[in-house]
């Protein structure tokens, strides 16, 4: 881990992963062995960064990401269900997930529908704050 990293709780970084400068990892997250994040990236809470995976553009909440070159691959379901999301929870996560990366949407048109949904879902708060803070771009 390099300078000025900050983490959330709970996070598990398995054998020689590795963050360089000004990375930000949320709460929950878990780093496979081998994975790393290049300089000022973020991964957001409940995120599963897969083996050899090498972060160079921001994770958003609850995505799953993996292989070579890293793609989101979706969303982590079995880290929601081990912190106890409920069924209709992680279909709602699921919904967003695929408005952010299924749909031929920009990324502020899919923010804007994910926020809209975020009133009455408000698990998907923290991925529409993550989406209007990201500062790398979105790994897509």
């Amino acid at each position: 881990m390099a300078h000025d990293c900050v983490l959330g709780d709970d996070v598990v970084m398995a054998n020689f992963a590795s963050l360089a400068g000004h990375v930000r990892v949320g709460s929950h997250v878990t780093m496979a062995g081998f994975s790393g994040a290049h300089q000022f990236c973020r991964i957001g809470d409940y995120g599963f960064v897969g083996i050899y995976a090498g972060i160079t553009r921001d994770v958003p909440p609850y995505v799953l990401v993996a292989g070579q070159p890293p793609r989101p691959r979706g969303v982590n379901v079995i880290g929601l269900r081990r912190h106890g999301f409920t069924p209709p929870q992680r279909a709602n996560i699921e919904r967003a997930y695929r408005t952010l990366y299924r749909k031929e949407l920009s990324r502020a048109e899919a923010t804007e529908i994910i926020a809209e949904a975020a009133r009455e879902q408000p698990e998907l708060t923290p991925m529409t704050e993550f989406l209007a803070e990201s500062g790398r771009g979105l790994l897509r």
